[in-house]
């Protein structure tokens, strides 16, 4: 009989909800170079600056990709980076540790944050730019990563490093009150993508998670995580597991003490392994969700101690490697541990990818 095309919608929401898939999906959406973008595409650069998404998107597409978390824009022409240092979280914001506790005091509480959340304007805001980026990627499944979703615990993002710190030592109810506030404010985003995934727009996963680890481990205590951060990611996770949409976190770093309890919470898979910083898939595979369930993983390929050393033959190995190695252990889906910079050839990307539709073709002819 002959074999009919699957689409890739219909290929990501099998490996969400546990059908058949008949082969390893690809993630996108971190390409980072424009050189990069115009070489997939043969465009050249002011091609690619008259319209940086729908180029970044064309290369997705010719190289086979079936959803994207995101697409990568650079800040400027000069660089590949989405940061800088006007952009990107500073060490330093600015404020002594007494009037970190003065914000606190005056930030207001959980319920009211709740119940004064712009529901129906979110909502419209987030299925507008579902539509819009989703018309551009064709059949490629449009996912963009929820960071916001599940609950909010990295907040030296908005206190600065020393003083978030000194805070998490000398003041522990506040940081309390902290987390309770980033659980109030992941699960109004949950509510959201909740709701997307209820009316078909977004699929039965999603990317999310904060950077909450160093190469050598938390940068709070596991102990304290389990106790003042744990219970408010479950309560910011709750809408999401409620229609089935199965949350996937990044795993920063060295986050190897957080995967169990990450899992109590209601996490359901985890992307961004790295090898590097001591972090192997091979000892998450066989664990199971809290439901018994296996796991998604986005990934496992390194952009640091894979694809940035490896040549086209080891990325090829590589990428089968790690097809069987989840084979019925865990739900894969191809993807990269962070953005692809430029010191990662575009060899090593094609042969990523050429190797995911090689062994589809073998399964299909076998």
């Amino acid at each position: 009989m002959e074999n009919r095309k699957v689409s890739s919608h219909e290929r990501m929401e099998a490996l969400f909800t546990g059908g058949h898939v008949d082969r390893t999906p690809m993630i996108g959406g971190w390409l980072a170079p424009p050189e990069h973008v115009c070489a997939i595409t043969g465009k050249d650069i002011e091609q690619y600056w008259e319209d940086p998404m729908q180029s970044a998107i064309d290369a997705y597409k010719m190289l086979g990709t079936d959803a994207l978390v995101h697409v990568f824009i650079p800040i400027s022409r000069t660089d590949f980076r989405g940061y800088d240092k006007d952009t990107y979280a500073k060490a330093e914001r600015g404020y002594e540790l007494d009037q970190a506790v003065e914000i606190i005091n005056e930030m207001p509480s959980p319920d009211k944050i709740e119940d004064e959340f712009e529901f129906e304007e979110a909502y419209e805001e987030f299925s507008n730019e579902l539509e819009s980026i989703g018309e551009k990627c064709g059949d490629m499944v449009y996912m963009p990563a929820q960071w916001n979703a599940g609950a909010h615990g990295a907040w030296y993002r908005e206190f600065g490093y020393e003083t978030f710190f000194l805070l998490v030592g000398l003041y522990p109810d506040k940081v309390q009150k902290l987390f309770e506030i980033g659980g109030a404010q992941g699960r109004c985003r949950s509510k959201v993508v909740a709701k997307a995934v209820r009316e078909g727009k977004y699929p039965h996963a999603v990317l999310l998670g904060e950077d909450l680890c160093t190469q050598r481990g938390p940068m709070i205590s596991p102990d304290f995580l389990y106790k003042h951060f744990i219970p408010q990611l479950r309560y910011g996770l709750e809408p999401l597991l409620e229609v089935g949409c199965k949350p996937v976190w990044h795993t920063d770093g060295n986050a190897n003490c957080m995967i169990d309890m990450l899992i109590e919470a209601g996490v359901q898979g985890f992307q961004g392994f790295q090898p590097e910083c001591g972090v192997y898939v091979e000892d998450i595979i066989n664990k199971r969700t809290s439901d018994g369930d296996p796991l998604l993983i986005f990934g496992p390929m390194s952009v640091v101690s894979e694809l940035r050393v490896l040549d086209a033959e080891g990325t090829r190995k590589k990428v089968q490697y790690y097809m069987e190695l989840c084979r019925d252990k865990a739900r894969l889906a191809m993807f990269v541990s962070n953005i692809i910079g430029p010191d990662i050839p575009v060899e090593n990307i094609l042969a990523m990818h050429n190797e995911v539709y090689n062994n589809f073709t073998l399964l299909l002819t076998s």
